[in-house]
């Protein structure tokens, strides 16, 4: 299963290139790498890299900085990194260096951190009008506001500063909202991994273990597969802790009758998959059960459906929320006059999360959904947007509303879809969801 799962550098140097085309004449980016995160004393938390770094480099150690110089007719991208250090490196691991991060990653230029000062300070100096970075709140940003500063107080000596501050994110995330076909060989692959994770949970699945040994499971195989580290912490949730949308404990032992919640996906080459599925910890459906989640089902097979461009979320969501809300009324769950009960989209007393949000990079994507006012995510879709489509019921146990025969169930269903010219792909192929295949599976 494992595949080559590395973009090529070609991908990285075209997506400077397009970040280039769409900046100002005489304007200078900066985007810095993650940080190290101490865990305890001293040791770190597995290096997770800022992706709008990586989005644009590939570039996989921390502290780093990228500048993109655009002139008025030349562009420049340059690398600040770590230097190579054979003492640092028989402790810590290798590092690229300067040299091989030009020949490896296609940088016009590339220094060590110690020249940063020296070789960054004098691009600034009457060479820029517009700054670019990402203005958010943390070491990097006072560092540049520091650099700043530096530039301002030589201005008797006719230094010009750059006049004009522009945060980069938003440009990046458009940017990233819309795969290539590189990203979603990867994307496609990824959701193989994750599913195949699904299947093993589900067939290791029993009464009497714990959450945490199925969670262990779905690590195995993400990391057999090449995908060595999850996306996102996983969700094992047994019974009523499926009705916690973030349960993260994984911690309790799962009784028989009861539902198993698993929301998880691997990571692959920093592309992420995000999955959910809810299965009979016995491996067959009570009445009850199998009624809620056919019901969920349904909804997420009706707004995948009707997924091409043009289509927005919010029609999505008024499709499951109206085939939600009647059928909580069929039920006797949700009681009342179905007319006003449609009208107030009563379902999200129970489906209280929103239907589904974009993927790539980040399991929770960046991208702006157009959202309105009434919070309505009114975007169009277009060919190359990848989301998550994840409807889901949740009835509490201490819900004293409602009979007792429902309470303590939370079903949620949650596949990555991807819109395609004509319409939509669903790329999570092989996580079993209907009743049928959940229990065929469970019986082997």
């Amino acid at each position: 299963m494992i595949k080559n799962t590395l973009l090529p550098v070609a991908e990285f140097l075209q997506r400077r290139n397009d970040f280039i085309a769409q900046m100002p004449a005489n304007s200078l980016a900066l985007i810095s790498a993650g940080k190290e995160v101490t865990r305890s004393n001293d040791t770190e938390y597995p290096f997770c890299q800022s992706k709008h770094f990586y989005y644009l480099t590939g570039f996989n150690e921390p502290d780093a900085i990228l500048v993109l110089i655009k002139g008025d007719e030349s562009a420049k991208s340059i690398l600040f990194s770590r230097e190579k250090d054979p003492l640092q490196e028989i402790w810590h691991g290798r590092r690229v260096g300067q040299v091989q991060a030009i020949e490896m990653y296609k940088f016009d230029n590339c220094f060590s951190l110690d020249e940063v000062d020296e070789q960054l300070l004098p691009l600034f100096m009457g060479k820029a009008a517009v700054l670019i970075c990402q203005q958010e709140q943390n070491q990097f940003q006072q560092q540049v506001l520091t650099w700043l500063a530096e530039i301002r107080k030589a201005a008797r000596t006719g230094v010009k500063a750059p006049t004009t501050l522009i945060d980069c994110s938003g440009l990046l995330d458009e940017m990233r909202l819309h795969k290539s076909n590189a990203e979603l060989d990867i994307m496609r692959q990824v959701n193989v991994i994750s599913g195949a994770a699904h299947q093993r949970a589900m067939q290791q699945t029993q009464a009497g273990k714990f959450e945490y040994q199925i969670e262990a499971e779905l690590l195995h195989e993400f990391a057999t597969n090449g995908a060595r580290h999850p996306a996102y912490n996983s969700i094992v949730a047994g019974g009523d802790n499926a009705n916690i949308l973030h349960y993260t404990d994984n911690d309790e032992v799962l009784n028989d009758g009861d539902l198993l919640l698993i929301d998880a996906g691997g990571e692959l080459a920093g592309y992420a998959a995000d999955i959910t599925r809810t299965f009979p910890v016995n491996g067959k459906f009570n009445t009850e059960q199998s009624t809620l989640y056919q019901l969920v089902l349904d909804s997420q097979v009706l707004a995948i459906n009707a997924i091409k461009p043009g289509q927005t979320l919010a029609e999505l969501n008024r499709i499951v929320c109206e085939f939600l809300t009647q059928g909580l009324y069929d039920l006797g769950i949700l009681k009342g006059n179905v007319n006003v009960l449609l009208a107030q989209r009563a379902c999200k007393k129970y489906f209280i999360h929103g239907l589904g949000h974009w993927l790539g990079l980040d399991v929770h994507d960046v991208g702006d959904y157009h959202a309105s006012p009434q919070r309505e995510q009114l975007r169009p879709f277009v060919a190359g947007m990848v989301m998550t489509i994840e409807p889901g019921i949740y009835i509490p146990s201490s819900d004293k509303t409602v009979d007792e025969k429902w309470r303590g169930i939370g079903v949620r269903i949650e596949d990555n879809i991807l819109v395609t010219a004509t319409g939509f792909e669903n790329i999570t192929v092989n996580a079993p969801k209907t009743i049928a295949d959940i229990e065929a599976l469970m019986s082997q």
